[in-house]
Parts: C-alpha cells; sequence; structure tokens
C-alpha cells in the first residue's frame, strides 16, 4: 500500500498535522467536477485526528457546514459541556443563522486505508471513494421524506460560499475530542446552460458537447426550413392565381367570340326579305 508520504507526493490527499489542519476540496483524481450547482466534494480528514496520539474506542467525524456570509460569532459547533450540536440544516436556514451537521461517518484508520491501486476496479470505485471522500449536498430527498433517518445532507444554495469544519466525537462519552479549522470559502457554482447537469463523479466529455451543440441549434434550422417552405408555397399559389386568371379570360374571350359569330349566322339565316317587298308580293296575288 502506497505511504502517506507517497500519497501526499501524488495529490491524492492535502493533510497537514493537527488542529491547524483546513478541510480541503477534493482532489481531481477523484473529483472532476467540483464544486457542483449544489454539492462540494471534500477530502476526508484521514491520519489526522490519530496522527499524534493513538485514540482508544469508538470515535466518528462529525462533518458541519457554515454559509460564509454568517456570523463568526455563531460558528460555534459545541456546546457549554463540549457536546457537539445537533443542529439541522432546516434549524440553521441551511447554514445562514449557524453551522449544521451535515455527515457523521466512523473515523477511517489511518494505518488501514483502502489501496488506491485498486481505483481501477470498478466493483471497488465506491468503496475507495466514500473511504477518502465525503460529498456535501448529496441527500435530495430527506427533507421530503417524512420517514428519513439519520443525518440530513440536502442539496447546497448555487453561487453560495460555504465553510466547513471537521469534528472528532468520542462515542463513549459523547463529547468533543478534538475539531479541524473552519476551511476557506468554497463558492458552489453558478447556473449555466452547461452547468446545470450533475456530471458526478466525472464531467462531460468533448463529444457530449458537440452533441449537445448540434442538438442545440436544430430546433432554429428546422424552424428557418418551415419559414422557407411556407414563403415558396405562397409564390407559387399566387402565380398559380395569376395564370388561371389569365386563361380565365382567354376562355371568356373566344367564347363571347365565338358566340357573336354564331348569333350573325342564325341572324342572317333567319332574317325574312324586307316588308316592302312582301307587300309587293301580296298585291300581285290580288290581281
Amino acid at each position: 500500500m502506497p505511504s502517506l508520504c507517497a500519497l501526499l507526493a501524488l495529490g491524492f490527499l492535502r493533510l497537514c498535522s493537527g488542529v491547524n489542519f483546513q478541510p480541503q476540496l477534493a482532489s481531481v483524481t477523484f473529483a472532476t467536477n467540483n464544486p457542483t450547482l449544489t454539492t462540494v466534494a471534500l477530502a476526508k480528514p484521514l491520519c489526522i485526528f490519530d496522527s499524534t496520539a493513538t485514540l482508544y474506542g469508538p470515535h466518528q467525524v462529525y462533518l458541519y457546514v457554515l454559509v460564509a456570509s454568517a456570523s463568526t460569532r455563531n460558528a460555534s459547533v459545541q456546546d457549554d459541556t463540549k457536546a457537539p450540536l445537533s443542529s439541522t440544516f432546516q434549524q440553521m436556514d441551511g447554514g445562514r443563522t449557524g453551522p449544521y451537521k451535515a455527515s457523521a461517518f466512523d473515523l477511517h484508520p489511518c494505518s488501514n486505508l483502502p489501496n488506491l491501486d485498486a481505483v481501477g476496479d470498478v466493483s471497488r470505485v465506491s468503496n475507495i471513494l466514500n473511504a477518502y471522500l465525503v460529498r456535501v449536498g448529496a441527500n435530495g430527498t430527506c427533507l421530503s421524506d417524512p420517514n428519513f433517518q439519520g443525518v440530513c445532507n440536502p442539496p447546497l444554495s448555487a453561487a453560495t460560499e460555504y465553510r466547513f469544519k471537521y469534528v472528532l466525537v468520542n462515542m463513549s462519552t459523547g463529547l468533543v475530542q478534538d475539531q479541524t479549522l473552519w476551511s476557506d470559502p468554497v463558492r458552489t457554482n453558478q447556473l449555466t446552460p452547461y452547468s446545470a447537469i450533475d456530471t458526478w463523479p466525472g464531467r462531460r466529455s468533448g463529444g457530449m458537447i458537440v452533441i449537445t451543440s448540434i442538438l442545440g441549434s436544430l430546433p432554429f434550422f428546422l424552424l428557418l426550413g418551415f419559414a422557407g417552405a411556407i414563403v415558396l408555397s405562397l409564390v407559387d399559389t399566387g402565380d398559380s392565381d395569376g395564370e388561371a386568371t389569365y386563361d380565365s379570360q382567354v376562355t371568356q374571350e373566344a367564347t363571347l367570340e365565338s358566340l357573336g359569330t354564331s348569333e350573325a349566322s342564325y341572324t342572317s339565316v333567319n332574317r325574312g326579305p324586307p316588308l316592302d317587298r312582301a307587300e309587293v308580293y301580296a298585291s300581285k296575288l290580288q290581281d
């Protein structure tokens, strides 16, 4: 198994000794899209609390979250008896009025960390990530589930700065045994067309971006083609109406001319002798 120094050299862990440690963002080796709109992946405090003294009995690590703009006077995570606070997301207005407990996990012994050489094994990736990372804002249903049991870790707010603190709790006494400093402010992403999709644990590939761009422009070209088809159909209809009107006029004129010739012929055929001639014929017959 790689030594702690080797892990530090590879950048897998960002550690320092004692309570001067500040929670850090997870290495890009584990979380390439971090932070997201609603989550922040942090490196667990491995080899921090048990690096200077041997711990006896069961211990857990609590993770507290505080909006960076909140007053530091309300940033304490323990009461007067050194008992850790059980403040929830709802009670602290998502960390705006004080820190809330977002996660609780067992302290993993520094001497028994998962072997990073097995990260290529798909069946073990989830266990390795859980051992090295904690993801703040990972539970999207705990606020709306009335039967939810445990620590609620709801999504964070977009475009908001947060601070984080790890607290070591002795489960035998129920008291705080040690704690880290508050982290530097970490800002979640702002909503944009390409960051709206949470792609944990990896980011989108270049091919996906190209496909998304093509699909996004396709409706424009379809609309342009549809508009062109309408214009062409209107132009064709106008020409057809003109031709039909012209043909109708020519047909009517030809019909009228034909009718005029027929009437003239009919008149000439049926026209009788003049009236004066008829009178002459009648006088001759009488004689």
